[in-house]
């Protein structure tokens, strides 16, 4: 940068990232709509870029609790959050004691093992305290706490004019209320409760004296307790081990309903199994059925695409998610126009947001629908659901908003009537840019000049294709033909004037977008691999698509990059331009096995299984830096990525279901595998009680020298065939 020089930032939702973490091992807790995110001591500090803490509805209840040994933090052993993402455990010990110049107690002879979960709106931690040494000790530890009651887009770096009033904190016989008056009329309050109470309590500090006994323990609990509007539904009670109970029963319940799968490779088990558990503590439970939040921290709420393309992700391992989805976005499919809200009848959902400055308006995501893609994904999803789960019922419940998605397509989403779906910001403090890659600079041309006007992107034109292939063969099963014939009619036409528009013989790919002045912007991006995924590509084009996003200009070594080392806006370290997205990657190899470049798909798996072994608990972030990979070194991390993020834990269901070639049908009771592969790495692939319909099969491939896979059928029940196509 030259001397003097200033870079804006245009984009008023970028997330700031001021000041590096302390430590980039968070660990992350989630239940229904309250997390946190803790460091590794179980601490929230107030260092580093300041996302600890523990949040109800995008607000933070809690922004410091801190264990002290006087005045110094205990010596971490080591902290994780175990397998199935319920229980955080911290094993600490105690620092060298000092007094009068001598050590009294050493360091390493009292353990501290911290235990905490979520559990209704509550944070309950257990904390127990065994003296290890061979005489009595007497220890004294203290908690500080505070609660800011920030907003999460204050913590994105949102600057308000006025906050809310907080309140005096009020000391209780057990514990603390600790209070703010919010500028939407709301109460919020933090209440924190200690069994036993602590030796001495003042507004920020609760102290505990211990004498302990050679080999003896003490335990103690505290249960932090978000409140709003005075609606604490029970009295709140330290009750650690029934929250744990309750927890473990909602668990089996999920479980239940889902397949098992083992693989004969542990690397990837691990990486499939913390997926899974990421998947379990993202599915949040609404009025309308389960729906997997998009991320935590930024985006730990009801986002469209996110919730459409995890569903999609995960749909032949549970079709429940795909229902909650559908379900949910239909109930609140936009029935008005609303500029304010980038709105229009039969719109979908983009996001919903019920904290303070959403409910003031002071940002437009309440209830907002900025999303170009959301609405023709809705229809994908539908299409997609009926063909795994047969359920004609539900399809029939929701086709009025299917008719109505299609609507707002051509008569909104194709606003200057060209045969194209392109997007343009009516809210003034909406989102500038509206599919998937949505930051302010990702859309641009070959110069790296910035698209202007309506923007019809690639991907979208593939989506809305599929959208209506879909709902053309839900119409034929509801008995309309004459609608069914018109969509299908409509996707190929869609798909003729498409190759005309978008591909780039020069390039070998297609087109990012065609800008308002439908010029194309010619820039090879990971966006053409979508239209792969959706099946709008020519055959040949696809392969020419695969080649282009495989070459190491778009493949670093881990994954494809969103932007090709080639184009203007490339860097590696950006949010759309050059970074690795696993969701991404995910639908790009879907694409690929779709047009039988199965081991491109293989190729994309091996690299996010790879870099899979570098990231914490081995969970796969919202993204990471492009650069290319480095011999003997892992993945770079991007500063300020959620983790865990719904569609990234999603990803690996997929790219297992791609390179098996699976197809999974409840009205024709079939489960396909065309042409299946499995890589080198992956000898064997388990799949137990994978159901159908009534119909449960079990399963397990296997790779043979030769690379052909086999595929026995351990067990079936019910009218279920299982084909393999070669």
């Amino acid at each position: 940068m030259a001397r003097g020089e200033v870079i804006r930032i245009r984009d008023e939702f970028y997330i700031r990232s001021s000041s590096p973490r302390v430590d980039v091992r968070r660990r992350v807790l989630k239940q229904g709509d309250t997390f946190a995110v803790f460091d590794r001591f179980g601490d929230i500090e107030t260092l580093g870029t300041g996302e600890l803490g523990l949040y109800y509805q995008d607000t933070r209840f809690l922004s410091r609790l801190t264990l002290k040994l006087g005045k110094d933090r205990p010596l971490l052993l080591s902290s994780t959050v175990r397998e199935d993402n319920a229980v955080m455990a911290v094993d600490a010990t105690n620092p060298d004691v000092w007094r009068d110049s001598e050590i009294v107690v050493p360091r390493g002879t009292v353990h501290f093992f911290r235990s905490k979960i979520l559990w209704q709106r509550t944070c309950h931690e257990r904390l127990r305290v065994h003296n290890y040494g061979r005489a009595a000790v007497d220890i004294s530890f203290a908690i500080e706490f505070d609660a800011d009651f920030a907003d999460i887009f204050e913590l994105r770096g949102m600057n308000r004019e006025r906050r809310g009033r907080r309140l005096e904190t009020q000391v209780t016989k057990d514990g603390l209320l600790l209070g703010y008056e919010g500028l939407d009329n709301r109460l919020r309050r933090t209440r924190i409760v200690f069994d036993p109470p602590p030796t001495r309590l003042n507004h920020s500090v609760a102290a505990f004296l211990i004498h302990l006994e050679p080999g003896k323990e003490a335990t103690y609990r505290c249960a932090i307790a978000c409140e709003v509007d005075g609606d604490s539904r029970n009295k709140v009670t330290p009750c650690y081990e029934s929250a744990v109970e309750e927890a473990a029963s909602a668990l089996e319940r999920v479980r239940e309903r889902e397949p098992q799968i083992f693989t004969g490779n542990e690397q990837f088990n691990d990486w499939l199994n913390r997926s899974l558990a990421d998947l379990h503590m993202m599915r949040t439970e609404t009025s309308y059925g389960p729906y997997p939040y998009a991320g935590v921290p930024w985006f730990s709420t009801v986002f469209g695409r996110d919730g459409i393309i995890t569903a999609l992700q995960c749909l032949w391992f549970d079709p429940s998610v795909a229902r909650g989805v559908l379900a949910y976005l239909a109930a609140n499919q936009a029935d008005t126009d609303n500029a304010e809200q980038d709105a229009q009848p039969g719109k979908i959902l983009h996001e919903f947001r019920e904290d303070e400055m959403a409910t003031l308006g002071e940002i437009p995501f309440r209830r907002y629908y900025g999303s170009i893609d959301a609405t023709p994904l809705f229809v994908m999803l539908a299409g997609a659901y009926y063909k795994r789960s047969g359920d004609r019922a539900f399809i029939e419940s929701i086709w009025p908003h299917v008719e109505r998605a299609l609507e707002w397509i051509d008569r909104y989403g194709d606003s200057d009537g060209d045969g194209f779906v392109e997007y343009s910001r009516k809210s003034k403090h909406g989102l500038a840019n509206q599919g998937w890659k949505d930051s302010h600079d990702a859309i641009f041309h070959k110069d790296g000049t910035a698209a202007e006007g309506s923007i019809a992107l690639c991907e979208v034109q593939s989506y809305v294709y599929a959208a209506k292939g879909a709902a053309s063969e839900l119409a034929k099963i509801l008995g309309d033909a004459v609608r069914s014939r018109e969509l299908s009619k409509q996707a190929q036409a869609l798909g003729s004037r498409f190759e005309k528009a978008f591909w780039c013989e020069d390039l070998s790919t297609y087109a990012i977008a065609l800008d308002g002045s439908k010029q194309p912007c010619r820039v090879r991006t990971s966006n053409a691999g979508h239209c792969l995924f959706a099946g709008l590509a020519r055959p040949e084009q696809a392969r020419l698509v695969a080649t282009t996003l495989t070459d190491e200009i778009s493949f670093s070594g881990w994954g494809i990059r969103t932007v090709a080392t080639s184009e203007a806006r490339y860097n590696p370290m950006s949010y759309h331009n050059g970074s690795v997205w696993p969701h991404d990657n995910a639908l790009i190899a879907a694409g690929f096995a779709r047009y039988g470049l199965k081991e491109s798909a293989a190729m994309v798996l091996a690299g996010l299984l790879d870099a899979s072994l570098f990231f914490d608990l081995h969970r796969l972030p919202e993204l990471f830096c492009g650069f290319p990979r480095r011999s003997g070194e892992s993945p770079t991390l991007y500063p300020v990525a959620c983790a865990p993020q719904a569609w990234a834990s999603g990803a690996i269901f997929l790219l297992l279901e791609a390179c098996l070639g699976l197809s999974v049908s409840a009205p024709e009771q079939t489960v396909v595998f065309s042409k299946p592969v499995l890589p080198a790495f992956l000898p064997k692939v388990s799949i137990r009680d994978l159901k159908v319909g009534d119909a449960r099969v079990d399963l397990l491939l296997t790779r043979h020298d030769e690379g052909d896979v086999g595929v026995n059928v351990l067990r079936r029940d019910g009218t279920l065939e299982v084909l393999i196509l070669k």
